[in-house]
């Protein structure tokens, strides 16, 4: 629904700027190019803003024919319209007081022109024109020639576009995929595959003045806040990671050209920073399939945990993915181990109190020892949550591990620690107090609370809540960040705040003799705001791996972060030796020192409409010479 909503709210909010900048004019048009059967004219005339506007409408003849049969079935749209009975004259499929629908291929520019001025249409007027995912789909030379055309033909116009960017990265792969396989092609993204050449694109081809946003500053900067607001609370929502692609991947676009006053409806309201620039790259990572996890169907899923729980055993639980031939919520969990260098996975399906075991994603899961685990949290669906705590025990021995050797207890919890259970999207981590091991529950969300700040202190292994003394600047609440176990404490790095923008803060809570203490760690350059990452502590290095953040330029890599200096770098990964995209949110990975690898298991979704990426095999991450001392 949101990715529908943004695009409504774009270009609704640019033409009524233009139609408000303009109202003091005897005349303006509107000329929409591949309307489709788009409802702009119905909602302005509906809403009183066309009182010296006329619209014009252009499709292919087949398709302007099918909405003016439609147009006259409706007497609620006829009557609005005002049938003329001018229609039926050459491409004139329909004709109104204020609305005039032509069917013509807008390939054929000498024809175009030709139609719209036998149908009234002055060069002279104000005019807006309106592109809405149209010119993509053309060959490039031939949207050029239009572009160029509205520029040279019309003295004072203004141009408005909404189209697909950004076609080389991850979820821009699989966008240009999904667009092949339904036989039309995205064909302008070669030649103008970012915001920045679509700007150049519009000055070089007559247009004076042009600004242009991608969506996700579009909705940052240009819709108030209550209305931001109010298209969050609407329905129970999860998929963020979803909706910030979608949004980093459409941008909106305002060209004009003698226009006075100047036409600006993308200038940012009120006083929200809009996003910044490129992100500066200190080298690569390289990125190769694990071999031998490759063909392991259940290791392809997203929202799951996996947690190191002794040298060279990992387990993998929960998360959406691939079992039995089927995508559904992951009921088994994979026991990953490696054996004289090679890796391996065995498919547990464990003794389970109940089916809720296999229902949850965005929970935690920490290691307790080698043979037992806790898992916390984690939801169903954003409306179905409350799904507790669960003991997993291993067998001591893992070389003969089959099915039935892992076991799942619920935990019976005391009421003060109920309220850490009743989250997902949050952090448990371990800690140590006085010699005393406990596990630090903090931020995520409920079904509530759209972001928690709060934190519980549950000691180990009763899980008993305890009240410990914290002081500091409490940092903003958050949830899908990263959290890692640090010199007694917990580092809190990113995550996604209350206004469902990324953070770029990190904050050390801080073991003392008589509690904890927050404090904020500094970085040069500044953390770029991301979320839906993963992290692991090094060495007195914070290693930061993929995630989501809103600089469209690129995607999250590697971040390094000296907890010493301050010093952050970030470092893209090489996924060339990959025969397919790598999506690094909704993943997990494990940190193996002694090689200095990363290895990452699962991540990616649901691409919007694009359909669901799962990345199909774990990949090691090389990062020795990023780690180097």
């Amino acid at each position: 629904y949101r990715g529908y909503y943004i695009r409504v709210r774009a270009v609704d909010h640019c033409v009524q700027d233009f139609l408000l900048k303009t109202q003091s004019l005897p005349r303006t048009q509107i000329l929409s190019l591949g309307a489709g059967f788009d409802s702009l004219y119905f909602r302005l005339k509906d809403m009183g803003l066309l009182h010296h506007t006329v619209v014009y409408e252009v499709d292919f003849p087949d398709v302007a024919c099918q909405k003016a049969t439609l147009i006259k079935g409706v007497k609620e749209l006829s009557a609005l319209v005002g049938d003329t009975g001018g229609e039926g004259l050459g491409a004139i499929t329909f004709s109104g007081d204020d609305y005039k629908l032509l069917g013509v291929d807008l390939s054929e520019l000498s024809k175009l022109e030709r139609t719209l001025e036998e149908v009234g249409l002055n060069n002279e007027i104000p005019t807006l024109f309106i592109a809405e995912v149209v010119l993509t789909y053309m060959e490039t030379t031939r949207s050029d020639a239009l572009i160029q055309w509205a520029a040279e033909h019309f003295p004072r116009a203004c141009f408005l576009l909404y189209e697909q960017v950004h076609p080389e990265d991850p979820f821009g792969c699989v966008m240009q995929q999904h667009f092949r396989q339904l036989s039309t092609a995205l064909r302008s993204l070669a030649l103008y595959p970012d915001c920045q050449a679509q700007h150049r694109r519009f000055l070089g081809k007559g247009w004076t003045e042009c600004s242009v946003m991608d969506m996700n500053e579009f909705f940052t900067c240009c819709i108030p806040e209550d209305e931001q607001q109010r298209v969050q609370t609407l329905e129970p929502f999860d998929e963020y990671e979803e909706w910030h692609l979608k949004c980093s991947h459409y941008f909106v676009l305002a060209a004009s050209k003698g226009m006075e006053p100047s036409w600006t409806p993308l200038s940012p309201s009120g006083t929200v920073p809009c996003h910044a620039g490129p992100v500066g790259v200190a080298g690569s990572v390289p990125a190769a399939v694990c071999a031998g996890l490759s063909a392991i169907p259940g290791l392809r899923r997203y929202g799951h945990r996996s947690v190191l729980v002794k040298p060279n055993v990992i387990v993998t639980t929960g998360g959406f993915g691939e079992e039995d031939g089927q995508h559904c919520r992951v009921r088994n969990v994979h026991l990953l181990s490696r054996h004289a260098g090679h890796w391996g996975a065995v498919c547990v399906t464990p003794n389970v109190p109940d089916q809720r075991w296999g229902e949850r994603l965005y929970h935690t899961v920490s290691r307790v020892s080698d043979t037992l685990a806790l898992v916390v949290g984690g939801r169903t669906s954003p409306s179905s949550t409350g799904l507790g705590m669960l003991w997993l025990k291993f067998p001591e021995t893992w070389g003969a591990s089959g099915p039935g050797d892992v076991t799942v207890e619920l935990v019976n919890l005391q009421p003060a620690a109920e309220a850490a259970a009743l989250r997902w999207r949050h952090s448990t981590t371990e800690i140590t107090f006085k010699g005393e091991q406990y596990l630090f529950v903090y931020g995520g969300r409920s079904a509530l609370q759209p972001v928690l700040g709060d934190w519980h202190f549950l000691h180990a292994p009763e899980l008993s809540c305890t009240a410990i003394a914290v002081e500091g600047p409490v940092p903003e609440g958050r949830h899908s960040h990263s959290a890692c176990s640090w010199e007694g404490g917990v580092l809190i790095a990113g995550g996604l705040g209350v206004a469902e923008q990324p953070l770029g803060s990190i904050f050390l809570l801080r073991a003392l003799e008589h509690g904890f203490q927050w404090q904020t760690i500094e970085t040069h350059p500044p953390l770029v705001p991301r979320y839906s990452h993963t992290a692991h502590v090094h060495e007195g290095k914070l290693l930061l791996v993929g995630g989501v953040w809103f600089h469209a330029s690129s995607v999250p890599g590697v971040t390094v972060i000296d907890l010493m200096t301050g010093l952050c770098l970030n470092y893209v990964i090489n996924v060339e030796h990959l025969e397919w995209p790598l999506m690094l949110h909704n993943h997990s990975s494990v940190f193996l020192p002694d090689e200095k690898e990363l290895l990452v298991i699962g991540g990616g979704g649901n691409c919007f409409s694009f359909g669901t990426h799962l990345n199909p095999e774990p990949v090691l991450l090389n990062l020795s010479s990023i780690l180097t001392s």
